[in-house]
């Protein structure tokens, strides 16, 4: 098909057109999508290169193209045409099927923006009215800094905490980690030159046990089809599998490459799954229940 947007490190993707793109690649995935499978389906249908996935924010280490993806799924979602579960599953609702061109997704950006710019002004003029001597009002921006439920702030501190470490303290994480998701005799080869293998584990199921070599790179913006390549060539005669670990991200290629008919498997977690591999196994990650107490006035005023 012919593409319908561009990636650019010195200019803004057109928004509304990621929207009808989104909402044309969830259609042909039959009405919903994981956020992966959605994001993939729209690279593989725009022919976004790898060049372009591999341009990260200024700033940060989140790649454009998936960072804009993820703010036309929210214009999408607040204007009423996208729905998200609890398990990160995304859905068209009924106004969102009926789109089929950019003019709509443009009423929707242009509507969404509009109750923005509203809540902000309200937000200023309570703020102005509250006398808060010793407070301090944060400006709010004229565009909501709302994004959908993967971009939190904590996996964006954890990936940049990640990235400050040193390059061995991050193998052994990694050790640390597959340890504790079942894998025994797990060792880290450090600076042998052994053609980017970090490491190699045993991973038991049931009776049956794989060796498996592993690679961890500290890795900021896009991992491409040629590091796959070359750490496939590394494994060959060595392990039926290999597990990629990164705090970046995968190109749409390399996860295609990663599971290629006829080749040595590899495995992938990239940024977002480690984070939740280290919140889930609380390696350095530790989560908190807050109490929420809420004041029935009503109540009160029934006595």
């Amino acid at each position: 098909m012919t593409r319908t947007f561009v990636i650019e490190e010195t200019s803004l993707p057109d928004l509304p057109q990621l929207m009808l793109a989104t909402v044309e690649a969830l259609k042909a995935l039959g009405g919903s999508a994981s956020i992966h499978e959605l994001d993939e389906a729209i690279i593989e249908r725009e022919g976004v290169t790898e060049e372009e996935q591999a341009l990260t924010m200024p700033n940060d280490s989140r790649p454009r193209v998936r960072y804009y993806l993820a703010w036309a799924r929210t214009f999408l979602r607040r204007g009423g045409a996208l729905e998200n579960s609890a398990r990160g599953i995304w859905a068209l609702t009924d106004l969102g099927e009926k789109i089929t061109s950019r003019d709509q997704t443009a009423d929707i950006h242009a509507q969404v923006n509009e109750e923005e710019r509203i809540r902000a002004r309200q937000k200023r003029l309570k703020a102005k009215s509250a006398e808060t001597a010793d407070e301090t009002i944060p400006v709010e921006r004229e565009q909501s800094e709302v994004t959908d439920d993967t971009l939190t702030d904590w996996k964006a501190i954890l990936l940049a905490t990640l990235r400050d470490i040193d390059p061995s303290a991050f193998e052994r994480l990694s050790q640390r980690l597959l340890r504790e998701a079942g894998f025994v005799k797990v060792e880290v080869r450090g600076q042998t030159g052994d053609g980017g293998i970090d490491g190699v584990g045993v991973l038991r199921v049931n009776l049956v046990s794989f060796q498996i070599y592993f690679q961890c790179k500290r890795w900021k913006g896009s991992v491409g089809s040629k590091e796959i390549r070359d750490f496939r060539g590394a494994l060959q005669g060595r392990a039926d599998k290999g597990l990629f670990i990164t705090t970046g991200t995968f190109t749409s290629q390399a996860s295609e490459e990663a599971t290629r008919d006829g080749a040595i498997a590899i495995d992938l977690i990239d940024g977002d799954r480690l984070c939740e591999l280290l919140k889930q196994y609380n390696l350095g990650v530790a989560t908190a229940m807050i109490e929420q107490v809420e004041i029935n006035g009503d109540w009160f005023a029934s006595i």
